[in-house]
């Protein structure tokens, strides 16, 4: 059987097409996109758009170990919000951040987000299941 180039190409572009919605509704995909949003409406005053925070004043979340380190806390942090003092990234930080009133999808999506932006990478998807198995 002859294809011709044309179809050659719109056969190429089909195949590339389909490759890519694949990619794009990946469960982590789907809560990072929520996340996103929620992150963009609750945290983004403070954290800033590229997770930098403030130095001494607002953590950062962009490389964050506190975030990678201590996974229950952060949860728990964004759940109930956080007071007290924390070290982040060797630095001392005494703010408080106010609950949110999130739910616990939107907390696992927010997390989903955090944990895979600005250079962050995290290999185990945050569950609205974990979330909820974090008690006050």
């Amino acid at each position: 059987m002859y294809l011709g180039i044309s179809k050659i190409w719109l056969l190429l572009f089909a195949l590339l097409s389909l490759d890519k919605t694949e990619e794009q509704t990946t469960p982590l995909k789907v809560s990072m996109d929520r996340g996103a949003i929620v992150y963009e409406e609750f945290c983004m005053q403070c954290h800033l758009g590229d997770g930098k925070g403030t130095k001494g004043v607002v953590p950062p979340l962009a490389k964050s170990d506190w975030l990678f380190n201590k996974r229950k806390e952060s949860i728990h942090a964004i759940k109930f919000g956080q007071s007290g003092k924390i070290v982040v990234n060797g630095i001392k930080y005494d703010s408080q951040m106010p609950n949110m009133n999130l739910t616990d999808q939107e907390v696992a999506d927010v997390m989903n987000y955090i944990l895979n932006s600005w250079g962050n990478q995290s290999k185990k998807i945050v569950t609205e299941q974990e979330v909820k198995a974090v008690l006050k």
